[in-house]
């Protein structure tokens, strides 16, 4: 059985991009930069006064202790079974994880590290160490300092790694001297998500914006040094420069910036256009007053598992990162009959690639345009209000931050009962539900209602028995007050929107 081998995009690496033509004309670009990369930067020393008191953030530390690389045991993976390799096509990395950690408690940074070897494994890696390293920040050549680069690089070759992940987003030049040192391929954290979006990535659209993502993120990363910066690649042959190409004088690397930033703009206008049509569809909603709620969260919260319980869409769910890209749009309906759209969202997670949010725009734009905003919460991560602070960032980004919004906390049946009532003092006004088990859904279902923005043309209107389609309209689209059955035919006080309300206006109900 012959399977496709996807790898996670190295320093320079074009291995996710979506067409091969990409993919090979960037190849010398990312050979010169691997070859002619900078000696990595010596790390200079600092001075330790202040680090040995105490501090309300991270405690007190010994010289020893942020000298030295820490190992985080618990984070290492194994197959459970070979054919889920067979089933996902993908070749296994064997991956070593680097964290520098600069803020934040032990804990913080313990979880953010486990967060990385959950999307490690989800691109299809298996994780055999994970280290760490307290800094005052990030080296600024080599990310965690020379010398702890040539620790790693021992930690690497006794462990049987091909692939270092780190846990931030490196420069050019921290990722090409890491590499020099290393000696194997390094990937940040920003590329590991283009990888996962890149697996996952399904619709025209899903796979056009993270290709556009890809590009943006590739475009500072050609980088050349020596005489990749001065030879030129076509220069002036029988007269005149390679026609479509390049201009005489134009070097290779600045042949490749100008390739990808017509593949850039060509994919911008693309998306343009998908945008164009999605905002067609969301006024055509708006014109027939169908009220519309976005479902958003941090990835993996359960998010299309409570779309499949409100619904029953059928959307696929799996316990995986951005198991869900493109956004799924479903009708609904209240307890009280009226009809409401459900749309289920691209997930969020801490530091996500601003790439990715100016690529999703058009997408993550269902829920800046929502009438109501259920955020859902993953209720048994370690980390519940964190994951909360970080959505919260992404919808700022995208201008949804004063989208109404109602905080649904899920899993609730792998919660302990004093998680529980821990979280119910932070989230008040949450409510609490089980996708899995369906606890608390019909509860959801009627504050959902309660909340969503009601009709505001009040009218008393008889309707004949052979205009059932208007009485069907209002029961969908309006809110019904009071319904009686008379002889001259159907009596409705209701709210209704003003389109409505004028279809109904020559059927107004005689005064008692």
């Amino acid at each position: 059985m012959t399977t496709r081998m996807p790898q996670v995009l190295g320093s320079a690496t074009l291995e996710t991009m979506t067409t091969a033509q990409n993919r090979a004309v960037l190849d010398d670009a990312e050979e010169r930069a691997l070859r002619s990369a900078p000696a990595p930067v010596e790390e200079a020393p600092s001075s330790d006064e202040g680090w040995n008191e105490p501090d309300e953030t991270t405690g007190s530390y010994a010289l020893e202790a942020r000298g030295a690389l820490r190992r985080v045991a618990g984070l290492s993976t194994e197959l459970a079974d070979v054919t889920e390799v067979e089933y996902r096509q993908l070749r296994l990395e064997r991956v070593v994880l680097v964290g520098v950690w600069t803020e934040g408690t032990q804990a913080d940074a313990d979880r953010s590290l486990a967060e990385l070897a959950a999307l490690a494994e989800t691109a299809g890696s298996q994780v055999l160490e994970a280290v760490s390293q307290r800094r005052d920040k990030p080296d600024a050549g080599t990310y965690v300092g020379s010398g702890k680069a040539v620790e790693i690089r021992d930690i690497v070759a006794a462990a049987g790694a091909d692939t270092v992940i780190c846990d931030g987003e490196l420069t050019p030049g921290q990722l090409n001297a890491l590499e020099k040192i290393l000696k194997v391929k390094v990937v940040d954290r920003t590329a590991l998500i283009l990888d996962i979006f890149a697996q996952h990535a399904s619709s025209r659209e899903g796979k056009a914006q993270v290709e556009l993502a890809q590009m943006q993120y590739m475009l500072p990363r050609l980088r050349g040094w020596g005489e990749s910066l001065s030879r030129q690649a076509g220069g002036r042959v029988a007269g005149g420069g390679g026609i479509g190409t390049r201009g005489p004088g134009e070097t290779k690397i600045e042949t490749d910036r100008r390739r990808i930033r017509a593949r850039v703009s060509k994919l911008r206008r693309e998306i343009a256009g998908m945008a164009t049509a999605r905002a067609t569809q969301r006024s055509a909603r708006g014109r027939n007053a169908v009220p519309s709620v976005a479902i958003a969260g941090y990835t993996n919260a359960g998010k299309s598992s409570l779309l499949n319980r409100l619904t029953g869409a059928g959307v696929l769910v799996e316990n995986a990162l951005f198991a869900t890209l493109d956004p799924t749009v479903r009708r609904a309906q209240s307890p009280d009959g009226r009809e409401y759209t459900l749309t289920d969202t691209v997930g969020f997670v801490r530091h996500l690639p601003h790439q990715l949010v100016d690529a999703f725009r058009s997408t993550l734009e269902e829920v800046a345009a929502a009438d109501m905003l259920l955020h859902v919460v993953d209720g048994s991560d370690p980390d519940p209000l964190g994951q909360i602070d970080a959505v919260h960032v992404v919808l700022r980004e995208i201008d949804a931050a004063a989208v109404p919004e109602l905080i649904v906390v899920n899993k609730v049946d792998a919660m302990s009962e004093e998680d529980v009532l821990t979280l119910r003092r932070a989230l008040p006004g949450a409510v609490w539900v089980s996708a899995r088990t369906g606890a608390g859904i019909e509860q959801l279902r009627e504050i959902v209602a309660a909340r969503l923005p009601h009709p505001d043309v009040e009218v008393d209107v008889l309707v004949p028995y052979d205009r059932g389609d208007l009485v069907a309209r209002v029961h969908r689209d309006g809110e019904v007050l009071k319904e009686t059955h008379e002889a001259g035919g159907t009596r409705l006080s209701a709210r209704v929107d003003g389109a409505l309300a004028a279809a109904l206006g020559g059927f107004a109900a005689p005064v008692a």
